[in-house]
């Protein structure tokens, strides 16, 4: 199967979504789905569905639709779920004591395995009810090594987002979701993904409003 690397970014963040889908439907016993049954499933229009898909080839056949088992497999390699994937979180505040909590797990094979603050944080040299132990910074690099983790979750205030991320592109990361609202420098090798809830929630809130009028 052809897969075009230039897929456009609306269409990559979409790919969990179509994942998580067709392991719906394969725990629904369904065994085929049609362009609308998915795009219904997800809130969109079929078109974009068959777009979205036409990235990657022949995934389906006109009036057949499409293999669930299949396409599930097939996301799930796309999106490396067949091996547990670790992943580390800078920060132990709110966001990221809410994260700590939150069970990747049990919906993929993501998990958080360390946490990180600053040296004198209260949650330093402590283990979290799930078994996650919480280190110093000073220690990061030590810690990382250890592992195959290149993977980081930033949540730490934008004036100290670009640091971390520098030790962490230091620790061998290759992989940033930051929480924090400022356009990180990296290198050409590392990805950054940005989660900002303020704008998400502006972003609501203005088709709130326009649906409003």
């Amino acid at each position: 199967m052809v897969i075009d690397k230039s897929i456009p970014k609306a269409t990559a963040k979409r790919l969990s979504l179509y994942y998580r889908i067709f392991k719906r439907f394969y725990a629904d016993q369904i065994e085929k789905a049609s362009s609308k049954q998915i795009a219904d499933a997800m809130g969109i229009d079929s078109a974009t569905v068959r777009r979205d898909f036409s990235y990657f080839g022949e995934l389906g056949r006109r009036g057949f639709g499409y293999d669930v088992s299949k396409l599930m497999n097939f996301f799930a390699d796309l999106l490396n779920d067949h091996s547990t994937t670790n992943v580390l979180i800078v920060g132990c505040g709110n966001i990221g004591r809410a994260l700590l909590h939150y069970r990747f797990h049990d919906r993929n094979k993501m998990q958080i395995s360390m946490g990180f603050d600053v040296d004198n944080h209260p949650m330093v040299g402590t283990t979290t009810a799930d078994g996650i132990p919480i280190y110093g910074m000073s220690t990061l690099k030590e810690h990382v090594e250890k592992t195959d983790i290149e993977t980081a979750i930033l949540t730490v205030p934008s004036v100290q987002a670009q640091e971390v991320a520098d030790q962490l592109i230091a620790a061998g990361i290759k992989g940033i979701l930051s929480f924090s609202p400022v356009h990180l420098q990296v290198p050409a090798d590392v990805i950054v993904q940005y989660v900002d809830l303020t704008s998400e929630l502006q972003t609501l809130l203005y088709f709130m409003n326009q649906a409003n009028k």
